[in-house]
């Protein structure tokens, strides 16, 4: 009797194979939560990928409070400082992905992964642990991050960034 991977590689499966890459690259929507990442952002972006587009909501200051109105105008940009509607770059996107410092306010995510959910695109978030020496701020980064993300990854450095964005087919 084969072993399931055995009988995976026989003739017989392999014409269920698909025989040829993906022939279209994801629509990536790479954005920075913090200055900090933001700076990261910048590096990133002068790389060459494929459809990814690269914006900052670091200009977003402090937490949702449900008594206020709230506008998703203003404060979401691309890195040359055009202002973004949030709405309109998550409707373009096939995958969202946050970039936070540990220790930074990340209060952004909540807005953008709702505004993901209601799209039905799939979210990201990668938490830059070494540029930060962590503590009770870092607990509250990780904790405004990770109930808006389907995947969470606590970074090492910028190169693990890079590395995930091309894994990821940005």
């Amino acid at each position: 009797m084969l072993s399931e991977s055995a009988r995976a590689t026989t003739a017989r499966e392999a014409r269920f194979r698909v025989g040829a890459p993906n022939s279209q690259p994801r629509a990536v929507k790479v954005i920075a939560l913090d200055h900090a990442s933001e700076q990261v952002m910048q590096r990133l972006s002068r790389l060459n990928w494929s459809r990814a587009n690269f914006l900052t909501a670091s200009a977003f200051t402090g937490e949702l409070d449900a008594r206020e109105a709230f506008t998703v105008q203003g404060w979401l940009s691309d890195l040359a400082g055009r202002t973004k509607n949030l709405l309109e770059e998550v409707a373009q996107a096939d995958l969202v992905v946050m970039v936070a410092t540990m220790g930074a306010a990340a209060h952004a995510a909540e807005i953008i992964g709702e505004a993901c959910r209601n799209r039905n695109v799939m979210t990201t978030a990668l938490v830059l642990s070494a540029l930060t020496s962590g503590g009770a701020n870092a607990i509250d980064t990780l904790a405004q991050v990770r109930p808006h993300a389907s995947m969470l990854v606590a970074a090492s450095s910028e190169n693990y960034i890079e590395d995930m964005l091309i894994a990821l087919r940005a």
